[in-house]
């Protein structure tokens, strides 16, 4: 089987893609590593740049653990959707996501991809916070 995780060049990113990595290993299964941009937005802020897969892709191949890396733009729906998608398609055993707080009205104006994760993912969701 497959873990997916989001990835977001950001602390909260990374913690999610070494808590992926360890869970692979663990599990003897393979990771999808899958970062998106919302929209057709090259400037969107969790899309990683060539500098920041260079960095991926090395940690991945140090690790050992056989991936998958997927690097696009997404829809206007933004990550969740984008996450969900490919734990749908992958058939997935467990998603891996970055977590950070944020306010009670960042949330409402801005909706949360975690909380929709959580909320919609057919598989267990493994939230992890930086530091």
């Amino acid at each position: 089987m497959t873990i997916v995780v989001g990835y977001v060049p950001k602390p909260e990113g990374r913690a999610a893609l070494v808590a992926a990595l360890e869970e692979a290993d663990l599990r003897g299964e393979s990771l999808h590593v899958l970062n998106t941009s919302k929209g057709d937005a090259y400037s969107d802020p969790g899309y990683a740049s060539q500098d920041d897969l260079a960095e991926v892709k090395a940690l991945l191949d140090e690790s050992g653990v056989p991936y998958e890396l997927e690097h696009r733009l997404g829809d206007q729906a933004g990550g969740a959707a984008d996450i969900l998608e490919a734990v749908e398609r992958l058939g997935a055993s467990l998603v891996v996501i970055g977590i950070r707080k944020r306010t009670p009205t960042g949330k409402l104006l801005f909706g949360s991809d975690a909380q929709t994760v959580l909320l919609h993912a057919p598989c267990q969701v493994l939230a992890v916070k930086a530091g």
